[in-house]
């Protein structure tokens, strides 16, 4: 450890000597485009399709679309626009707060920190197993049960996890995070995202699940190559890992001869908390509301094992939602682009136009046509669910017009709705999750992107290969 906090130390002085990368601020670039987004609506035709509910979802009628008179967002809008989008995406902030917060009770017992000594002992000379083993099991939860805003859990243990074992922060995050976002994309029985665009196409559940897993496996297989590469790079060239928000040189109050057994009842507990939440999301499809009330609830618990006092479990709660209270404001930023779209009756015109450009090209490329709608999209509706609903039942009959298969258009779909969680800053998971880890999201798109672009290549090869063959039944 103290080797680890010597040589970030020497980081740290290389990137503040003003010859490193400069930074922009997540809440300057947002805003950035949330003003962009305003001017937009002075110059994009407004207009909108009509809605119905159905099965408890709003569905838009293919065929519906009228243009309506100009939305134009004002100047003072652009800033109301902010508290809109905080009370939209009140769900997410609160969630991540509370979620940071019981984590500060944890890391408070001291438990946590026990953990990562004994694990980084324990995986001594084996640490490149973590990286396909961890990946494997978050793609499995992505792919499944959709895993996403759970993962900003999970960062908080894996990334300290990663450090401590001779990596940086870009290697824990990227193991969860991308090892999740793997399993979305794929969506071999996520209910979230594939279930819902395939009952709007009507076809059958979970239907043509041979050629997803083969994408599951492609996708596994160029993430884990891509962040193993990156992390022997890191292994012989400690110089360049980044640290974020776990310093090695704040560990030298984690004790090198740390007891686990002193806090087994601890991490049991929490042990317990996992096993309930899973079996909540299952069982009872528990969402973002229980799965926060369950960490705070499960997190005076430990507190309380760890023999801490009330006054503590208040203390060290508020400082655990303190370190991630800026990825918590970020999210309401984000939506407040949605916001502005919306008032200003954008959305559906970029749809529109979208569509009527699909009718024009030839079959086997209106699939990857559809693929990059779907991807421009996914910056406006970062929900799989969300989305599938809003373009789903323009694209199923548009995919009966143009020789596609309906099942082709959802593969199009899930791939546009989960290759740029990575990468766009309307992702409020991908942006919790980068302050959970202490990194810039710059940062983060430049280290990200090269595998993007991989994601995107696969796609459009699977898809190519969908059209070919008919991906069916229909």
């Amino acid at each position: 450890m103290a080797k680890l906090a010597d040589s970030n130390t020497k980081k740290t002085e290389i990137n503040t000597s003003g010859k490193g990368i400069k930074n922009i601020n997540a809440f300057v670039l947002i805003f950035s485009i949330i003003v962009i987004s305003a001017i937009l609506t002075y110059f994009v035709p407004a207009g909108e399709y009509e809605r119905v509910e159905q099965d408890g979802r709003t569905m838009v009628i293919p065929d519906s679309f009228q243009k309506t008179e100009s939305a134009p967002v004002g100047f003072f809008d652009i800033f109301t626009s902010i508290h809109k989008g905080m009370v939209n995406g009140g769900g997410i902030i609160f969630f991540v707060l509370m979620v940071g917060g019981a984590f500060g009770i944890l890391k408070a017992t001291g438990a946590l920190d026990a953990l990562i000594v004994t694990m980084s002992r324990k995986l001594a000379n084996k640490e490149m197993f973590l990286i396909p083993v961890l990946m494997l099991f978050f793609a499995a939860g992505g792919t499944l049960m959709g895993l996403a805003e759970e993962t900003i859990i999970y960062i908080a243990i894996v990334t300290p996890l990663a450090i401590a074992l001779g990596f940086d922060a870009f290697v824990g995050f990227a193991i969860v995070s991308i090892g999740a976002n793997i399993g979305f994309m794929a969506a071999v029985m996520n209910p979230f995202n594939i279930g819902v665009a395939q009952s709007i196409a009507e076809l059958p559940t979970f239907s043509g699940m041979g050629l997803r897993l083969a994408l599951l496996a492609v996708f596994y297989a160029a993430g884990v190559i891509f962040v193993y590469r990156y992390a022997k790079k890191v292994k012989k060239h400690p110089q360049i890992k980044y640290f974020g928000n776990f310093d090695p040189a704040n560990t030298k109050n984690i004790a090198p001869d740390a007891k686990l057994e002193s806090h087994k009842w601890v991490l049991a507990v929490f042990l317990i908390n996992f096993v309930v939440l899973i079996f909540g999301v299952m069982k009872y499809g528990w969402y973002i509301t229980e799965i926060a009330g369950l960490f705070l609830l499960f997190g005076v618990i430990i507190g309380i094992i760890g023999k801490l006092n009330s006054n503590k479990i208040a203390d060290s709660f508020m400082i655990g939602a303190k370190e991630v209270l800026s990825g918590a404001l970020i999210i309401g930023f984000a939506q407040a682009i949605l916001v502005i779209f919306q008032d200003g009756k954008m959305m559906d015109p970029i749809l529109y136009y979208a569509s009527e450009m699909l009718n024009n090209i030839a079959p086997a490329l209106t699939a990857i046509g559809m693929f990059f709608v779907q991807l421009c999209i996914n910056f406006l509706v970062p929900s799989g669910s969300g989305q599938a609903a809003l373009t789903m039942p323009i694209m199923a009959p548009l995919a009966d017009l143009v020789g596609v298969t309906r099942q082709t258009a959802v593969l199009a779909f899930q791939l546009g709705d989960g290759v740029t969680n990575s990468i766009f800053p309307t992702s409020g998971v991908l942006i919790a999750g980068l302050a959970v880890a202490g990194i810039p999201y710059t940062k983060w798109v430049k280290w990200v992107w090269p595998l993007v672009l991989i994601q995107v290549g696969i796609g459009i090869i699977f898809l190519l290969i969908a059209h070919a063959i008919g991906y069916g039944p229909f």
